[in-house]
Formats: structure tokens, C-alpha cells, sequence
């Protein structure tokens, strides 16, 4: 046994155990790469300085950035402007609805990271299907798609491509430019755009929303606040002696006594006169309790309580954001009732609705809350936690003002790098200087708009490719690629390359992806005599092109639960767009970038 291998061997192994943690799931992403990289440093397979290193990669600190300059723009009423613009330019058609919809989002995308843009398009196009008569569901993965292709024609529609080229100076190569990457990128999402309008939406469900397929059929409900009078026979019984305890319909939610409020009340509770309660129940019960003689609602018949106040109650689905505060804790820890005012009736998560024992439920990124409260309360409880409603574009005190100002530090970072002034990492960090100066966000939304697992994700896998070279694994899988070479030509690697980094996309992270593959991807075009830049190019356009499953990029497992989709949904439209653009690519690369020089 050669000893001199093992170092090679147990890097390999930790990479599939990688893989394998990436695909089951059990550990969030940031963890997994976490602890691979301190398994790296107790093997002394990497060095502390090694580690530190990496920290002078530009990718990163560029790429968060570019996500507080994309907040900005959301912040100052950019983005939701040009909703509103979609809203009007609908017309009514569900197909000219979808191109409107489609064509926006994959503009925005080219000049700002495409999370955001789905999130904050996500409501209006659930506003949008309804009022032409279409479903979500016949939205939202377009949506999604053409965020991921609109990303691909410039350097910072999206983190993939600032990666890429981080990684790729890493090795030696000249930076890429601005717009080096646009006319590809154009002609990829051209036809991308054509097949969804052709025949992909054909392929797409045409189902029902979360909060349609739980109650289609009942009434609407109310909250309303009762006063216990002294003479009322109700005084000095339990709530469910007094059958207010749900199963009549009509529950007690809430009891105000003086100066002191029961927010959770039981069963057991025993009610005194005096009590206020704030009581749930849809106008069909209400209507039937009066009926009975239980309760009445005006002065003149006998009544066990008096109406102080009745609140319209509303339905809203609204999905968990990339940053909740909400996420990865169990619901009866959130106490969102007693803080908010607000009721979680379901959960929808990967094709399932989630109805009971939500107590130890933990959400997370994607999931749909379907949440029933009076429309402030609902705004109150979204806006803290970092949700998106889906009913409603939510209701913000845009910075309006400041929008000229966060459009030209854009605008400023991309033509100030196209004429190569000024590396765009230099940019990127005075354009953020600036949009924080002058407030057009403060800087704890700044904070909040880095998606701070991402970028762990990123410095975790670029330490892995440093153990990866100093133990030698790069340089054999490049080897173990080679051996195709007799039998398929440049144009064929390249093809295979774009090919492999696709498929490997689908399952596990793309940035991960796209870090552990453009040094392969390098090494093969050295071995072959060729130019290395059309192979990381290669790498770039297909770590983003994921459309197969929900789980190989961030803008399609927020659509996942959001559109009611299924796994296979994404599989029957996403497999032909994946070989379309896998031929378009083959084709198109070469002949913006010769493979001989």
C-alpha cells in the first residue's frame, strides 16, 4: 500500500461524505461544509494559515456586496415599481401575463442576485394568475427559471458567476469581464424563454393554493371581543362548560380580566363577569349560535354576553424567507398567538400539508404558513419575521427618494468594471459605502440582506479545493477525465464538462458545485491544449442552470412550497429545459470563445 496516497484518499472520502450529507439533508449546508473543514485542520490536511488564505478570495466579499445592493433597490422601491408595472401590463392573458412576467424577472436578474427578484415577484405573480384565471402554479417555476437564466448574462446576476471567476484567478486566469458573458447568456435565455412559452407551460400543473385546498368551502371568518355581563349565566363556568372551547365553533382565543390578559386559556379556564374575550368563529356560526339563544347580538333579546367589537379576519399564505427570524425553531416556541395576535391553521412543505402537532414543528427556507389574523396582524407578524406574503404585495414604507441613488451605485459598479477602472470587488464595496451613507437602507436590513449561510458554504468549499490541491485529488480526477480523451474530442469534454457540472447541480449546492469543478475543468483544458476559459465558462452556466429538482438552486425551493408544486413537477418541465440548454451551450460557447486560441 503506498502511505503517500492516503492523504488523497481520506480528502476524497471526506468530499462524498459531503456529497452524501449535502443530498440527505440532515445538517444544514453551512454545517456540513463546517465541519468538513474542521476535520481538514484535526488531520493537519490543512493549516490554519491555509484556512485564513481564503479569506483573500475577492468571490465572497463581492458577492455580499452585491446582496446589499440588491436590498437596496428592493428597499428604495425599484423593484416593486416595476411590479406594479407588470400588474398593469397584463392584459389579461395568462400567456402574454406569463412572457410580461418572465421577461421582467430576467431583466432584474441580469443586474441584481435573482433570490430577491423572486421574492418580491413571488406575490404579484399570485396576484397576477388570479386575475387573468390562471393558477400560481403556471407561474411560479417560470418565474423561477427566468430568474436563473437572466443571471447567467452578466457577472453579477448571480453569486455562481462571481465565484467562478474568483476561483478561476485563483488558477492563474485573467478576470472576467462585465459583460464578457452576455451574448451567450442572451442567446441561452432567448431560447429557454421560447421553450417555456411554446411548450413548458403546457407541462406545468394546474393546481389550487395552499389556503384553497384546506378551506374551499367555509365561510368567512371573524374575531370578535364579547364582554361577560354580570348577570350572565356563562359567569363562573369553564370554557367548555360554556362551550366555547371550538367545538361548537366558536372558541376563545384571547381573555382581558382588569389589568392582566390569559393569552393562551384552556379548556379549564374558568370565566368571571367582568371578563373580556376575543372569540373566533366564521359568520356561519356565529349565525347559528344566535339562533340557540346562547349568545345574542343585540340589546333587546336577552344575552350571556355584549359586543364590544367585531375585526374582519383574513386568510393569507406567506412563505418563510431566506433570513427568518422564524426558521429552524419549533412552533410552540414562537408563541405567535400571544405575540401577534395571528393563528397558524397548515403548513405546506414539499407537497405535504402539515396540519398537526405543529407545536414541534421547525420551519424553514420555502415553507408556506397558511396563517389567519386581521390584515395588520398579519403584516405585524410577516414584516418581524422575515415572511413573504403571498396574497398580497405587503404594504412597506418604501425609500422612494433614495432610488436614484441606489439605481446609479448599480449602474456605477457595472460600467466602471466593463471599462476595467477598477476591479469589480473595489466596486462593489464603495457602492455599499455609499447606499449605507445615504440611508437608502439601514444597516441592520444590510446585515440581514447577506445571506450569511451562503457565503460560510462558499469559504468552506474553497478550503476543501485547497486540501483538494495540496494532497494532489484535483490533479487525479483531471487524470481520471483524460481517459475519455481518446475517444471524444475537445468539443466533447466541453460538452461533458457542462454536462457533469449540471447533473451534480441538481442535488447538491450550485456554488459548491461550481468550486470543486472549475479547477477540474481548468486542468482538462490545460491537458488538452486548449483555451481553459469556454470550459469555466462552461462550469458557470451550468452550476446555475438547475431546473430539474427544487433542491439544486435557492429560487426554486422557495417557489417549491410556494406554487404547490411536486417533485416530479419540476423533473417533467426541467429535464428538457436542462438538455436544451446543454446542446445550446455545446454549441454557442465555442464560437464566442475558440477552443484553440
Amino acid at each position: 500500500m503506498n502511505w503517500d496516497s492516503l492523504p488523497m484518499i481520506g480528502v476524497a472520502l471526506l468530499l462524498c461524505w459531503v456529497f452524501y450529507a449535502f443530498v440527505r439533508e440532515k445538517f444544514s449546508p453551512d454545517v456540513v461544509v463546517a465541519v468538513a473543514v474542521a476535520v481538514l485542520l484535526i488531520s493537519s490536511l490543512l493549516s490554519p494559515s491555509d484556512v485564513l488564505g481564503i479569506l483573500s478570495n475577492s468571490a465572497p466579499i463581492t458577492i455580499a456586496c452585491m446582496f446589499v445592493l440588491s436590498a437596496a433597490l428592493e428597499r428604495t422601491g425599484c423593484v416593486d415599481a416595476l411590479g406594479k408595472w407588470l400588474a398593469r401590463m397584463g392584459g389579461g392573458s395568462p400567456l402574454r401575463t406569463l412572457f410580461s412576467l418572465m421577461l421582467t424577472a430576467m431583466v432584474l436578474s441580469t443586474f441584481i442576485n435573482n433570490t430577491p427578484v423572486v421574492a418580491i415577484l413571488t406575490p404579484v405573480a399570485v396576484t397576477l394568475a388570479a386575475q387573468v384565471g390562471s393558477k400560481a402554479s403556471k407561474m411560479l417555476i417560470p418565474l423561477s427559471y427566468a430568474t436563473i437564466l437572466g443571471g447567467t448574462m452578466t457577472m453579477i446576476g448571480t453569486s455562481t458567476n462571481i465565484l467562478v471567476d474568483g476561483v478561476a484567478r485563483e488558477q492563474g486566469m485573467a478576470p472576467f469581464g462585465m459583460f464578457e458573458i452576455f451574448l451567450p447568456g442572451l442567446i441561452m435565455a432567448a431560447i429557454g424563454l421560447a421553450f417555456i412559452m411554446l411548450v413548458g407551460h403546457r407541462l406545468l400543473p394546474d393546481r389550487e393554493s395552499l389556503s384553497k385546498q384546506l378551506r374551499p368551502d367555509q365561510s368567512r371568518p371573524f374575531m370578535t371581543e364579547l364582554l361577560v355581563p354580570h348577570d350572565s349565566p356563562v359567569a363562573n363556568q369553564s370554557i367548555s362548560a360554556a362551550k366555547l372551547n371550538g367545538d361548537s365553533g366558536i372558541q376563545v382565543l384571547k381573555i382581558f380580566r382588569g389589568d392582566e390578559e390569559l393569552s393562551t386559556p384552556v379548556n379549564t379556564t374558568v370565566l368571571n363577569a367582568g371578563d373580556r374575550l376575543v372569540l373566533h368563529a366564521n359568520m356561519r356560526d356565529f349565525i347559528e349560535l344566535r339562533q340557540t339563544g346562547l349568545l345574542a347580538f343585540n340589546h333587546e333579546q336577552p344575552a350571556n354576553f355584549e359586543t364590544i367589537s367585531t375585526r374582519d379576519v383574513v386568510l393569507a399564505e406567506a412563505i418563510v424567507g431566506r433570513n427568518s427570524r422564524y426558521s429552524h425553531r419549533p412552533m410552540r416556541d414562537l408563541n405567535l398567538t400571544a405575540r401577534y395576535g395571528i393563528h397558524v391553521l397548515a403548513i405546506h412543505r414539499h407537497n405535504e400539508n402539515i396540519q398537526d402537532n405543529l407545536d414541534d414543528f421547525q420551519l424553514q427556507f420555502g415553507d408556506v404558513m397558511l396563517v389567519e389574523g386581521t390584515p395588520a396582524q398579519i403584516r405585524k407578524f410577516a414584516d418581524n419575521g422575515d415572511l413573504i406574503s403571498l396574497n398580497t404585495v405587503q404594504e412597506r414604507a418604501y425609500r422612494r427618494e433614495k432610488a436614484p441613488i441606489a439605481i446609479a451605485a448599480v449602474l456605477a459598479v457595472m460600467v466602471l468594471a466593463a471599462l476595467k477602472v477598477m476591479p469589480i470587488e473595489g466596486l462593489a464595496m464603495i457602492a455599499t459605502a455609499v447606499v449605507l451613507a445615504t440611508r437608502c437602507l439601514e444597516t441592520e436590513d444590510a446585515y440581514k440582506a447577506v445571506d450569511w449561510r451562503i457565503l460560510t458554504i462558499i469559504f468552506g468549499m474553497l478550503a476543501i479545493s485547497v486540501a483538494m490541491r495540496k494532497v494532489g485529488l484535483v490533479e487525479a480526477l483531471v487524470d481520471q477525465v483524460m481517459l475519455l480523451a481518446p475517444f471524444m474530442g475537445p468539443l466533447f469534454m466541453l460538452s461533458f464538462i457542462y454536462l457533469l457540472t449540471s447533473v451534480l447541480t441538481e442535488i447538491v449546492s450550485n456554488n459548491a458545485v461550481a468550486v470543486l469543478l472549475t479547477p477540474i475543468a481548468i486542468g482538462v483544458a490545460y491537458q488538452l491544449g486548449a483555451d481553459p476559459r469556454p470550459f469555466v465558462v462552461a462550469v458557470m452556466f451550468a452550476a446555475s442552470a438547475s431546473f430539474a429538482t427544487p433542491i439544486g438552486y435557492q429560487t426554486n425551493t422557495f417557489v417549491y412550497s410556494a406554487g404547490g408544486y411536486k417533485f416530479t413537477d419540476f423533473m417533467r418541465i426541467g429535464i428538457p429545459m436542462n438538455l436544451i440548454m446543454w446542446a445550446t451551450a455545446t454549441l454557442v460557447i465555442p464560437m464566442i470563445w475558440p477552443l484553440f486560441p
